[in-house]
């Protein structure tokens, strides 16, 4: 049986979604917009800032559901713009590193919600 993922250290959802799924012993994570979860606005600055800020809720959401960024199987990343793919890559690198990195898709959207520069989901298992 499926298991619906909410917690308030990420974003609320503005759409009819849930933040994530867990089902057996996997977690699938919406897309994460980086908007900060108490103001439900964009963190300020560029790609960097705000691929920042969607890794860090996409981590609150797969905490809640008992995985981790650790788990993290396949990522899709969405980006508003491919010229921004260098910079998006070195936070990525920060957050999951290059030895244990999960398999990734990375495409450039025509526009993503509320006009995010980056959106990240993911697929994980729960530990």
């Amino acid at each position: 049986m499926k298991k619906v993922i909410n917690t308030d250290l990420a974003p609320a959802a503005i759409g009819p979604y849930s933040q994530g799924i867990a089902f057996q012993n996997l977690t699938f994570t919406s897309g994460q917009l980086p908007l900060d979860p108490k103001t439900m606005a964009f963190v300020e600055g560029g790609i960097r800032e705000q691929s920042y800020q969607s890794l860090k809720n996409l981590k609150s959401v797969l905490e809640k559901s008992g995985a981790s960024i650790d788990s993290v199987i396949k990522t899709t990343c969405f980006l508003a713009d491919m010229n921004d793919f260098a910079a998006f890559n070195e936070v990525y690198t920060e957050v999951f590193g290059t030895e244990n990195a999960p398999s990734r898709s990375c495409i450039q959207a025509a526009c993503l919600p509320k006009n995010a520069l980056v959106e990240v989901e993911a697929i994980a298992f729960i530990n």
